[in-house]
């Protein structure tokens, strides 16, 4: 299982990357590993400012659909567009190509909320 230490995770297994005060978003391998095969991406939100665990997307494995949440708050900034032709890009990449949104952080307090790579290592394995 692949936990990049340089990122940030949440409870609900998205990923967050800090640069300035922008944060990319995506989920995790786990999550990617649980979901299947990710067949399609939807994020409707794009320019909408949204509070930290609000759902911004979906995204459709072959047999499920999982909400998308944020981990911390924001304004969505971009979406991802490799992903509307390539939306497998999620399983083979989870933390490169395969981010989900941009988005404009409200709150940096809120990314120290955010677990580490081994506090998330940790909630995986129980």
């Amino acid at each position: 299982m692949n936990i990049p230490e340089n990122l940030k995770y949440s409870n609900d297994h998205e990923w967050l990357r800090k640069e300035g005060e922008e944060a990319y978003i995506g989920i995790t391998d786990f999550a990617q590993n649980e979901l299947g095969d990710i067949v399609f991406v939807e994020v409707e939100t794009i320019d909408e400012t949204l509070e930290k665990n609000e759902v911004f997307g979906t995204v459709e494995a072959v047999k499920t659909v999982s909400d998308l949440l944020l981990p911390v708050g924001g304004t969505i900034l971009e979406l991802n567009e490799k992903l509307e032709d390539e939306p497998e890009l999620i399983n083979k990449d989870p933390y490169n190509n395969g981010w989900i949104i941009k988005i404009k952080v409200t709150d940096p307090a809120e990314i120290d909320e955010l677990l580490d790579a081994g506090a998330y290592k940790k909630l995986i394995e129980s």
